[in-house]
């Protein structure tokens, strides 16, 4: 038998059968624990049933993934909606390009959702929008409380699976209650059986929103860490920097403190964003001390 992961919750599987329109609740074999291998939300994975009436199960296989991420740790995605606000709290801005530093590393496209459009000044969406466009992301202002904008967002999660996070506070479960709104009855009956909270999100889970298309719901963050690459590496998740790799009068330049430095030309013409540049920096830095403590 074949599904797929929608939950995990203390070493239990939830695996939903497409075909069946039925959830298994299952136990991922010895196996895995022995080869240090971590089913995922998102997985597709091959199952046997031990009781066909409990709807009870054990994982005997998990198929090839086509990505897979630490945080949120979730498998098998298309893209991901990132969800900010836009006052209340006001963004936060190096918690946001960390998170599109993670995806540019996976080459996963990310789009840009702010939250709360309804309380905002047209000069601070305007600056924000200004801001990220310029990088090539696609943003969207929305408000869960006036459904603004909210069927922009399903025509952009249409046919894919698409990993929703961001911090806690900034609406992410209210937009996620607005997307599932007119879902099927299947539907309420996987939230029946996972006993899915409706307003805090512990745990990452696989919703189905459409007849093709899911978002796998994740906890929110507070903190994330960009530490699992040398410092060389971190220009490249920049896109803005694109235009300008190799131009700098050193090969190899890493734009921060070296002369004819093409970016920082672009940041003091006003080309380069100063918080994202300065986001850059403290990242940069960040993983420089940590390869220092290394050696």
């Amino acid at each position: 038998m074949q599904g797929r992961i929608i939950k995990g919750i203390a070493g239990f599987y939830y695996v939903y059968d497409v075909v069946e329109s039925v959830i298994y609740e299952c136990k991922a074999k010895g196996i895995f624990r022995r080869e240090k291998i971590k089913p995922l939300v998102g997985d597709l994975v091959e199952y046997e049933i031990l009781d066909a009436e409990e709807k009870t199960g054990n994982i005997i296989r998990i198929l090839p993934r086509k990505n897979e991420l630490i945080r949120p740790a979730v498998a098998n995605i298309d893209q991901a909606l990132v969800v900010f606000a836009v006052k209340k709290p006001d963004p936060h801005f190096n918690l946001l390009d960390r998170f599109l530093v993670m995806m540019e590393r996976q080459e996963i496209p990310v789009i840009i959702c702010f939250n709360k459009k309804d309380i905002a000044d047209e000069p601070e969406i305007e600056s924000l929008e200004k801001t990220y466009e310029a990088c090539g992301y696609r943003v969207i202002f929305a408000s869960a409380r006036e459904g603004e904008n909210i069927l922009e967002i399903k025509e952009a999660l249409k046919g894919k699976t698409t990993t929703v996070a961001g911090p806690s506070g900034v609406g992410k479960s209210s937009l996620i209650n607005c997307l599932q709104e007119n879902v099927s009855m299947e539907t309420g009956s996987i939230s029946r059986k996972i006993e899915r909270g409706k307003h805090t999100t512990r745990h990452s889970e696989l919703i189905p929103i459409d007849e093709d298309s899911y978002i796998m719901d994740t906890p929110g963050f507070s903190s994330l860490y960009t530490n699992d690459f040398g410092k060389e590496e971190l220009k490249y998740y920049f896109p803005e920097f694109d235009q300008y790799q190799g131009g700098c009068r050193f090969q190899g330049c890493n734009h921060i403190s070296e002369p004819g430095c093409l970016v920082k030309e672009a940041l003091e013409e006003g080309k380069v964003h100063q918080v994202r540049y300065e986001d850059y920096c403290e990242m940069y830095r960040e993983l420089e001390q940590k390869e220092k403590r290394r050696y």
